[in-house]
């Protein structure tokens, strides 16, 4: 029987047989290629430390409330698949056997998935589709920041979605991309696709380096993507008067980090949540989660963003398990951990 990943309980890993179902006229069966973790959200999930662990969000209320019972494992592990199509329903007329398609999915040896896979351009490599999802994000979070032609940019955090912002940055016309993170091969490869300078925020203020290297004036927008409050605090520290600052990660509970008295209360920036799934978007009815996915997917298909070096380590599916433990207990070893099948 095949086999895919999964979480059983917090914070532990390992394989699990399953069994595919018949394949409906509109499906496709596909075998896995290759496929990728979603570090941030899914690491959050995994340690149990979302507020899912005991809360649920009410859409009437749009707030979260006490949930009763929250069943949160056993739960699959990863995030992007890219495989070969194998086999197709009856009514299938999209897709032939022998495409290769992407789509989300935990990390497993094959899939079953509706007709409307995303389908990879002749050449497209693997590695920029499994970036389909950070790319989605970096997109929504660049457009809700505002960024602008000749605008200074602040990138805290450099995991993909990180990476892809700055690059994001790039394509709006920004003047200049700083980018902080504390692991410098983090900070040279963001450099190596184009970012302007790297800021390590354990040997410098990151805020005040900012402002220093925008003539004391601050990045006209910062965009916090680590999910560490002190990054936030610094964020805020470093964005100019009345700039933006964008929260994109999803961190765990706020406990400390984060100073609202001092340059946040007196520049007055704009803290802006980026969440582009969440419709209606900032830009409705003109933009919508459908067309940033299908955006990005365009830009990917045509090569816009460099993702090759974004995804190390790749391993061998049967050494997932390990590999995911590692960036759990290290996660400098990883930028978006990768699988071959």
């Amino acid at each position: 029987m095949p086999k895919e990943l999964y979480a059983p309980a917090s914070r532990t890993a390992g394989y699990r047989d399953y069994s595919e179902p018949e394949l409906g006229p509109k499906q496709v069966r596909v075998r896995s290629l290759f496929g990728a973790f979603k570090h941030g959200t899914e690491l959050i999930e995994y340690r149990d430390e979302s507020p899912f662990k005991d809360t649920r969000y009410d859409s009437e209320w749009q707030m979260f409330v006490p949930a009763d019972n929250p069943k949160r494992f056993p739960r699959g592990l990863g995030n992007m698949i890219v495989g070969e199509v194998v086999e197709v329903g009856s009514e299938v007329t999209r897709l032939r056997i022998g495409d290769r398609v992407s789509a989300h999915s935990p990390l497993r040896e094959t899939c079953t998935w509706p007709d409307t896979a995303l389908l990879l351009t002749p050449g497209m490599p693997w590695h920029a589709a499994v970036c389909f999802d950070p790319v989605c994000f970096a997109l929504a979070a660049v457009r809700d920041g505002q960024v602008r032609l000749g605008d200074n940019v602040a990138v805290f955090g450099l995991g993909a979605i990180g990476m892809l912002i700055a690059q994001c940055a790039q394509h709006q016309g920004a003047e200049k991309v700083i980018v902080v993170d504390p692991i410098e091969p983090r900070r040279d490869l963001a450099l190596k696709y184009g970012a302007d300078v790297g800021v390590d925020p354990l040997k410098a203020d990151a805020g005040a380096e900012i402002r220093r290297l925008t003539d004391k004036r601050g990045a006209d927008v910062c965009l916090e993507v680590s999910g560490n409050y002190n990054a936030l605090h610094h964020a805020i520290r470093g964005v100019a008067f009345g700039g933006n600052v964008v929260a994109v990660a999803y961190p765990k509970a706020c406990t400390g980090g984060i100073d609202f008295g001092r340059e946040a209360h007196f520049n007055r920036p704009n803290l802006l949540f980026a969440r582009g799934c969440s419709d209606p978007n900032r830009e409705h009815p003109r933009w919508s989660w459908a067309r940033i996915e299908a955006a990005s997917w365009r830009m990917l298909c045509a090569g816009r963003f460099q993702t090759q070096e974004i995804l190390q380590p790749v391993v061998p599916f049967s050494e997932a398990v390990e590999a995911w433990r590692r960036v759990d207990e290290s996660p400098h070893g990883s930028i978006k951990l990768g699988v071959r099948f």
